[in-house]
């Protein structure tokens, strides 16, 4: 009976909450999984320093999991703590080398033991543990279409109104509760009407 009282309020939530701008939301550079026609798309904006972000790492993926065909996330970037920077460029220069998956996870496990470090060394320990190769990273990291997706990603963070992260969109819906089980309430919601 709560289950259902949660999900009835979401959806209530959910329909009464304009939708943002899908364009601000999803760009052709942004990460994602799952399958790109999914009737849901889970928008995260999220910094590969952010605490709370890892605490919600195993949610999102538990949700991907439960719903293999009817959601898609889409990884943007919002850099609000020291060493984000560098971490989303690793980040960046994974997906180039084609790792990003395995060097997300491998970040977000070794995340307590770099995320105080300017320098991030034990994210680039973790990123080359998962497959990155250290060098090429190195010398990409800087390139100009790294550097263009931060800073789109930063301006479309504004426009939708990002102030904390992790901050996430349903079909283009905010996130009014923060926690997990409003998330997965509103997504189950979204899966639900979509069908």
């Amino acid at each position: 009976f709560l289950n259902r009282q949660r999900q009835a309020e979401a959806e209530a939530v959910a329909a009464a909450t304009p939708a943002v701008d899908p364009a601000l939301l999803v760009r052709p550079h942004s990460p994602s999984f799952g399958p790109e026609d999914a009737p849901v798309t889970l928008v995260e904006f999220f910094d590969p320093s952010c605490e709370a972000c890892r605490a919600f790492f195993p949610v999102v993926k538990q949700i991907l999991a439960d719903n293999p065909k009817n959601v898609r996330l889409v990884l943007r970037y919002v850099l609000f703590h020291e060493g984000s920077e560098t971490a989303a460029r690793i980040l960046e220069t994974a997906r180039k080398q084609g790792v990003f998956e395995p060097v997300l996870e491998a970040l977000m496990v070794a995340q307590p033991q770099w995320h105080s470090d300017p320098q991030v060394l034990k994210a680039w320990e973790a990123a080359e543990a998962a497959g990155i190769d250290v060098e090429k990273a190195r010398a990409e990291m800087m390139a100009a279409d790294i550097t263009e997706t931060l800073k789109r990603d930063s301006q479309d963070a504004q426009a939708a109104g990002v102030r904390q992260t992790p901050t996430f969109f349903v079909n283009g819906k905010p996130l009014l509760s923060f926690g997990a089980q409003p998330l997965n309430d509103l997504v189950k919601a979204e899966v639900e009407q979509s069908k």
